[in-house]
């Protein structure tokens, strides 16, 4: 598919149908209640949490829109444990002590000239106060996207793998949109970054955090919608394989399994089989390629007495 050159952020976000468009630009294709979303978080000025199953096209969202949008893209890939110092910020210790060395003829200068305790420490705050200044800061992804100028994209990856005292952390931020710094003071946004949560649902969040997003489901996709993104995705496949291959996916989820193949399953099974030469779906090319789509091999032993049926019926569909 050829694509043309993403609009200008204005354009694109002026309307539902001009982000649908502007995602499709960069090889997102996008649905009415996503653009919708989008739309609804840009003017609203509230993030967006994206909650479905792996592999359905949430990451890859913010990805898009920020290449569609033409904003810097702010990534934070959540875990348990993670905590202020790697999503805001932390202090450069290593450059402050090395300050420190290259002061410390200066600084002995400065206390020696005082005759108590007091005195010394009175002078030497005009030196913290400099050693905890923005020079000294190492800013995260939460304080990078307040400091963009022109607009960003915040992804907030899998934040259902977080833990609570995170969500807690994330409320002023998506509330206001601003960090605060005990030795700095509150840095509010330049231009309130477009803010986008992803939840594989492993857990449920906190109501406070919900309360301050907009929600959407991302499910797996219909047939015609998996044709229109594998098509675009890998435009070399021919219109025969695309159908027999997008059939035998849909009815593989309607299968008894653990985990159903995503839409990004579907891609790379798309590029496998033109890598592996295939003209149509035959028995042997599914058994041989089937662990692109399905990732337990308890699924893949479920399925195995079902692959001369199910391709079977796939080709049928052409």
């Amino acid at each position: 598919m050829q694509k043309t050159k993403p609009l200008p952020a204005t354009d694109a976000l002026a309307s539902i149908d001009a982000i649908t468009a502007a995602l499709e630009t960069v090889g997102y294709i996008s649905t009415k209640p996503i653009s919708t979303a989008l739309y609804l978080a840009h003017h609203l000025r509230k993030p967006v949490l994206i909650e479905g199953p792996a592999g359905v096209g949430k990451t890859d969202l913010a990805i898009s829109a920020a290449k569609a949008l033409q904003f810097a893209l702010l990534r934070l890939q959540c875990y348990e444990g993670l905590d202020d110092s790697k999503a805001l910020y932390e202090w450069k210790y290593g450059k402050q002590l090395l300050y420190t060395q290259i002061l410390k003829d200066k600084i002995g200068h400065v206390v020696g000239s005082t005759d108590t305790m007091d005195q010394a420490f009175g002078k030497l705050k005009s030196f913290q106060d400099l050693f905890f200044s923005r020079d000294f800061l190492e800013a995260r992804p939460l304080l990078q996207a307040m400091e963009q100028g022109a607009g960003s994209v915040l992804l907030i990856d899998e934040v259902d793998k977080s833990d609570e005292a995170f969500e807690a952390l994330l409320l002023e931020v998506l509330a206001d949109y601003q960090v605060t710094i005990p030795e700095i003071g509150t840095i509010q946004a330049q231009v309130p970054p477009l803010v986008i949560l992803t939840s594989n649902d492993t857990r449920e969040l906190g109501d406070a955090l919900k309360r301050r997003c907009l929600h959407l489901h991302i499910g797996f996709p219909d047939a015609a919608l998996e044709t229109r993104v594998v098509r675009a995705r890998v435009p070399a496949i021919s219109e025969t394989l695309l159908a027999q291959m997008v059939a035998f996916v849909q009815a593989l989820r309607a299968e008894n399994i653990r985990k159903p193949p995503s839409i990004a399953e579907s891609v790379d099974w798309a590029r496998t089989l033109i890598l592996m030469h295939a003209s149509q779906l035959d028995e042997a090319m599914v058994r041989d390629t089937l662990n692109v789509l399905l990732k337990r091999q308890s699924d893949i032993l479920a399925v195995q007495d079902r692959l001369p049926d199910l391709s079977r019926r796939a080709r049928e569909r052409t």
